[in-house]
């Protein structure tokens, strides 16, 4: 079966070149008939599972295309030889032929394809190199973002996210929530803008940046519903716990189903969150008791006394 499907792709590898041989009768090459034989060729050698000719037929098939003006069926092509990197775990080399793809998608004037091939070029580069990832998300946001598709633009926005929490690139992470929060708002989406004040102060509390985490709250009252709301009470207990230095007020409100439920990348800064100073809760001084009259005061308690303020 695999070398019927070889044999089948070679012959119209073979058909396509005849297409492109120019002659004393054929001054042009026939560009469209060669690249429907490449692209041919390129599913037989693909069902054969010969990926190496399967991307070296779809490339051509893309030249062809370019040669005949045809910007998107050769951007298709482009990301169909992507593919057939892909499995052959070419990972890199699949991503810039898909991203090549997405610029002929946007020349030719169709975005949201342009998005979409982005978006897969990120998925696959996501567990390799999430830093090319997150410049993907990115520039899929933007692309959504220029079209006005807000919901698909924001979506990415929070992937790009979640990859900067979880690689503790916390300033960049910060300022791409913010992002989200300003597009939720203008959407009227209230509910999850209060989700990303959380996120943001988790973020901010993990940069040691109190400053920020707190305006961040101040600000969110301007949000239709948040002052009032549980997610309000949550952060002004946490804040209230880590700037009085209280690990067991800011664990608490961090181990509440509020912060646990919240997406993963959250969930774990919440529980890895340790406030300043060792987290010793402040507690406050016991009231000495009073000794029966004529009780004498025992060495022991006279170094105890000697100490009592620590000792310096």
């Amino acid at each position: 079966m695999a070398a019927q499907k070889i044999n089948e792709g070679l012959e119209h590898v073979a058909k396509a070149e005849k297409y492109l041989k120019t002659g004393f009768l054929k001054w042009k090459p026939d560009y469209d008939s060669a690249a429907s034989e490449y692209g041919k060729a390129a599913v037989a050698f693909k069902n054969a599972r010969q990926f190496e000719q399967a991307k070296d037929a779809c490339l051509r098939e893309a030249i062809a295309h370019e040669n005949n003006r045809a910007l998107f069926h050769a951007a298709k092509a482009y990301e169909q030889a992507g593919m057939m990197l892909k499995e052959m775990q070419r990972l890199p080399e699949a991503v810039q032929l898909i991203e090549k793809a997405s610029m002929m998608y946007l020349e030719n004037g169709t975005p949201d394809t342009a998005a979409m091939a982005l978006e897969r070029a990120g998925k696959l580069i996501e567990n390799v190199d999430p830093e090319k990832a997150v410049q993907l998300y990115q520039q899929t946001a933007n692309v959504f973002e220029n079209e006005e598709r807000l919901r698909q633009a924001v979506e990415l926005l929070g992937k790009t996210s979640r990859l900067l929490v979880r690689g503790r690139r916390f300033d960049e992470a910060a300022l791409s929530i913010q992002k989200e929060k300003n597009i939720y708002k203008e959407i009227e989406n209230y509910p999850t803008c209060f989700k990303k004040t959380i996120a943001q102060v988790l973020v901010h509390l993990h940069r040691n940046d109190y400053v920020a985490a707190e305006r961040c709250v101040r600000e969110s009252y301007s949000i239709p519903g948040f002052n009032g709301s549980e997610d309000c009470a949550a952060l002004e207990q946490l804040l209230e716990g880590y700037d009085q230095q209280d690990q067991d007020q800011v664990s608490e409100v961090c181990n509440s189903p509020l912060f646990k439920y919240m997406d993963n990348d959250y969930a774990k800064l919440g529980l890895s969150l340790v406030v300043p100073g060792g987290g010793i809760k402040k507690k406050a001084a016991a009231t000495p008791q009073a000794k029966p009259e004529g009780a004498t005061t025992t060495a022991a308690e006279e170094d105890e006394d000697e100490y009592a303020g620590g000792l310096c």
